[in-house]
């Protein structure tokens, strides 16, 4: 069986998560690690947004609704 392909870390501007993923981290698990920064969980604010001090990725909660 083939395990499906990992994304690469840090080279997305905007990421789309949904509740199921949280809390988020930077990078995601279904990224690779080994050339991204050091993992960092970021917080929402009151925009259901959150930036990575590390490599600016944006992850925007998407709306259930």
């Amino acid at each position: 069986m083939t395990e499906p392909a990992k994304k690469p870390a840090c080279t997305f501007h905007t990421i789309t998560v949904t509740p199921d993923q949280l809390p988020i981290s930077c990078p995601m698990p279904d990224m690779q690690i080994w050339n991204a920064h050091p993992r960092v969980y970021l917080a929402l604010n009151d925009n259901n947004e959150a930036v990575c001090p590390y490599c600016g990725t944006v992850y925007v909660l998407k709306d259930e609704a």
